[in-house]
């Protein structure tokens, strides 16, 4: 295999943050590498001059490791309470999955994935990230799963959602539903309202999507929220 020189897109704090929780600064780096890239273990361990096995247990330690510093959802609502509202999102994760998966296909997206929700701030800025579902799962329900509308609502926190979200109570607000035609002037204007305010969330969205290995996931469903939570740790704390 030939080895050469690659660049990373994340901040040398984002490095430092990680190596200072680890044994060593290689790994930390080795880490980011797969994580930021995508790139796959036995690629990044001839590149770091170690086994495609150490790589994977360098990376898996220190994913684990971070994903137990990621803030729960409980966390992440006490920090949306100090917000006028927040935006809520759900978005497809894709995988390596067959046809006959039906659990993981989204009917939506037209591929196999997994269900992430994302809480942002006004201003489209990452809060939170759910664990991961089966893509067939709907937005709505899996944002009563995680608990995300029971605990908006128990915080009185106001939430701008799409209308995936329709029925979801509590201090969620959808668009009006109806045909855009069907609709009265006063409704037409609350969804053009609606839809600039919530349009920002798509900012989240991509922060999260700007670490490669999650757009398109080739290990177990098992270790996906793992490696969402990591993400988001490594986030919160490039921004801090």
């Amino acid at each position: 295999m030939l080895v050469y020189p690659s660049g990373l897109d994340v901040s040398s704090s984002t490095l430092r943050f990680l190596a200072a929780h680890l044994r060593e600064r290689r790994q930390a780096l080795l880490t980011l590498a797969h994580l930021r890239n995508g790139h796959p273990y036995a690629q990044l361990g001839a590149g770091f001059g170690v086994g495609t096995t150490t790589a994977y247990r360098y990376i898996t330690e220190a994913v684990d490791l971070l994903a137990e510093l990621a803030p729960t959802l409980a966390e992440a609502v006490r920090t949306a309470s100090m917000k006028a509202f927040v935006l809520l999102d759900g978005t497809l994760l894709p995988i390596d999955r067959i046809a006959v998966d039906r659990p993981f296909y989204s009917g939506k997206h037209k591929k196999h994935g997994m269900n992430v929700q994302v809480i942002a701030d006004p201003f489209g800025r990452l809060l939170w990230a759910s664990p991961a579902l089966p893509g067939a799962v709907h937005d709505v329900r899996a944002a009563r799963e995680h608990g995300i509308v029971e605990a908006l609502a128990q915080a009185g926190v106001p939430c701008w959602a799409d209308k995936g979200y329709q029925g979801a109570g509590g201090t969620v607000r959808v668009p009006c539903r109806g045909r855009w035609e069907m609709l009265s002037t006063s409704q037409q204007a609350v969804n053009r309202s609606h839809a600039k305010i919530r349009a920002l969330v798509e900012q989240a969205v991509a922060t999260l999507k700007s670490w490669r290995l999650l757009r398109k996931l080739r290990c177990s469903t098992t270790r996906i929220t793992r490696l969402v939570q990591a993400v988001l740790c490594l986030h919160l704390a490039s921004s801090e």
